[in-house]
């Protein structure tokens, strides 16, 4: 029996973790997460899975995050009739997390819907709904981190503690290929791996001396400073007095697990000490309100809390859980700081508030974690002057900051180090979650590590491979999209592009004749 390994999402980009690992007669998934980005990527999310899920015995999930597990109540509406074996921690967050997406697939949906109306066009269906969501928790299993478990005969499992967020794990895989002979094959899923000296979680852990290691990517090539808890305060002090000062609003879209959590947790110290002002700070996501009741509830196991739970309710915290109470923060032209998800700009009540803030000078956004290609949050990063946000073209007057003191991933030279501490890998090192310079980079630090040239694969989505404890060789290469269609901008954002340029060539024409004559210049352009 020769295990093979499918690469489903997250190859030659960071979203949709997806592998499908193949042992004889049995199917399991590694993560099925949901992809992000441009519009083209995210279109895999309403396809058809390139495997049957009726197939599949089991899902082993590294971690909650969307990216990672957000395509689990689609995959049991499709067919699939097992179990996802994952820590307790990241089942208390998926109870929240996967009927909260599956609301937001439906309100996405809607408002499409609407405009498909208008325009004659057909409707569609969401992704997967609320109940979906709800439903997939009962298939749920927990899992102890190191501690071995035997999903399927010859398959034995073990969590372990990958230090991203609450509950996150890398996976240790064994799978008997030969009955009676004790031969295996010994495989390192890492997941998401988190940061030396991380908020809350002890540094990531997992086994050396394996014959393949699957590593994340995100941050090849990347070296950030190295901040102590204080120093990283002190910084964010910074920037909210400078934000406050200028007498504007702080506005901080925030991943509503783990991050979310370490910005209340910073804000409650940096006030209670008087390093900053106290002002009104809203966290405005149902989702990551959840969330922090379900880190409260686990405040025992996490370091560098001062106060325990109590540092996740400071006075100054509002939590605002409805549209009428989110929709009041507007109020406030200065002097507040607002905490709204999504991380990347995508979803949420985020949106709401980037249309009534990007437009004043005063206002400083904060960026604090991964930006995908195509998203909102990564076009500000990179400077856009106009932003089209819900159909309207958002003057962009804000001061836009990003800062990489929260990441939750590793950067280069610790994922570097992570992978040495696997060593010897005995057979292939797969890099993925990644894009293509952080992935080469990554590459060229294995190399330098020793590891042979013919060992390490950068593979792309859908391609396929035989894990027989050899060089891995490319055994099936059947895509659903080219490998370039999950990079950069896309035709959508290179539309909304040209659309906003288009308007402001318009606007700065001299008089109606030279409008004119930019638009025949476009019409001439257009195939009749």
């Amino acid at each position: 029996m020769k295990p093979r390994i499918r690469f489903c999402g997250a190859a030659g980009t960071v979203t949709g973790s997806c592998y499908l690992v193949t042992a004889g007669d049995v199917n399991f998934l590694v993560d099925c997460g949901m992809f992000q980005g441009t519009k083209t990527l995210k279109q895999l999310n309403y396809g058809d899975f390139p495997f049957d899920p009726a197939s599949l015995d089991f899902v082993l999930l590294t971690h909650a995050h969307i990216d990672h597990s957000g395509l689990i109540p689609r995959l049991i509406k499709k067919g699939f009739r097992g179990f996802v074996q994952a820590t307790g921690a990241t089942r208390d967050l998926l109870a929240y997390m996967l009927p909260d997406s599956g609301y937001i697939q439906e309100m996405e949906v809607e408002f499409l819907n609407r405009r498909n109306r208008q325009r004659g066009l057909d409707p569609v269906e969401p992704i997967y709904t609320a109940e979906d969501g709800e439903h997939a928790l009962s298939r749920i299993r927990s899992v102890p981190y190191e501690h071995w478990i035997e999903p399927a005969p010859g398959i034995r499992v073990r969590f372990w503690n990958a230090g991203h967020i609450l509950g996150s794990a890398s996976l240790e895989v064994e799978i008997l290929t030969r009955e009676g002979r004790d031969e295996k094959v010994r495989i390192v899923f890492s997941g998401d791996i988190g940061p030396d000296n991380k908020l809350f979680h002890p540094d990531p852990d997992a086994p050396a001396g394996v014959d393949y290691v699957i590593s994340e990517s995100t941050y090849g090539g990347k070296v950030r400073e190295r901040l102590g808890l204080e120093e990283r305060r002190t910084k964010l002090a910074a920037v909210v007095e400078d934000a406050i000062g200028r007498g504007g609003v702080l506005l901080i879209p925030a991943f509503a697990v783990e991050r979310t959590q370490e910005l209340l947790a910073d804000l409650a110290a940096l006030i209670s000490s008087g390093r900053v002002r106290q002002v009104p700070v809203f966290l405005d996501s149902p989702l990551a309100i959840r969330a922090t009741e379900v880190f409260s509830r686990h405040a025992g196991h996490l370091h560098d809390l001062d106060h325990g739970a109590d540092d996740f309710n400071h006075p100054a915290f509002h939590f605002t859980e409805t549209v009428h109470e989110s929709r009041s923060i507007d109020r406030y032209s200065g002097g507040a700081i607002i905490i709204a998800a999504s991380g990347m700009c995508e979803a949420g009540r985020i949106r709401h508030h980037l249309k009534h803030f990007l437009w004043r000078s005063e206002t400083t956004v904060l960026m604090v974690g991964y930006q995908a290609p195509g998203t909102l949050g990564r076009i500000l990063m990179d400077g856009a002057k106009m932003v089209k946000i819900q159909g309207e073209d958002i003057r962009v007057r804000a001061h836009i900051q990003p800062v990489d003191w929260y990441s939750a991933h590793a950067d280069g030279a610790e994922l570097a180090d992570w992978i040495k501490a696997r060593l010897p890998i005995n057979a292939g090192l797969f890099l993925t979650h990644g894009e293509p310079e952080p992935l080469a980079a990554l590459k060229a630090d294995a190399l330098a590590l020793g590891i042979a040239p013919e060992r390490i694969v950068v593979p792309a989505i859908d391609d396929e491979y035989v894990l027989d404890g050899s060089c891995p060789a490319c055994a099936g290469d059947h895509h659903r999209l080219p490998a370039s269609a999950a990079l950069g901008d896309d035709w959508h954002n290179r539309f909304a592009d040209l659309s906003i340029r288009l308007r402001q060539e318009l606007e700065a024409a001299p008089d109606d004749d030279a409008r004119a004559k930019i638009l025949d210049r476009l019409a001439a352009g257009l195939k009749p």
